[in-house]
């Protein structure tokens, strides 16, 4: 099955910027729907951005103006841009895969509607 790698997370300051990645390797199609997920403790899982094969985005509200969803498919490589971070930004990012055919798809879907995931990696965001 595919496989999805996350790097980039890390603890930082209030305001401070960090910028995830996630590498996609195996059988992977570049045509796939992507997309973040977060999960804070004691909170349920938040689709936080997600990008189509074709590059049209949405974003939730609270993160919207401040991250950013892009993907480089000649690199199997999706990226989150996380400006002005705020200590309700800390959780797990978890990188996401929707493999539904890419003229059957929608942009996003509910976190539950995706089907393979990273490992996860940590962000931590200090007042």
């Amino acid at each position: 099955q595919v496989q999805l790698v996350e790097s980039g997370g890390g603890l930082v300051q209030a305001g401070a910027s960090l910028r995830l990645s996630c590498a996609a390797s195996g059988r992977s199609n570049s045509r796939d729907g992507m997309a973040w997920v977060r999960q804070a403790p004691a909170k349920e899982r938040e689709l936080v951005a997600a990008i189509a094969w074709s590059g049209a985005t949405h974003y939730a509200n609270s993160v919207k103006g401040r991250f950013t969803i892009s993907r480089d498919n000649a690199k199997n490589t999706t990226y989150l841009q996380m400006n002005t971070l705020k200590p309700e930004d800390t959780a797990v990012y978890y990188c996401a895969a929707d493999h539904r055919p890419a003229y059957f798809s929608r942009t996003y879907y509910f976190p539950n509607e995706y089907d393979t995931w990273g490992q996860g990696t940590q962000v931590t965001v200090s007042s």
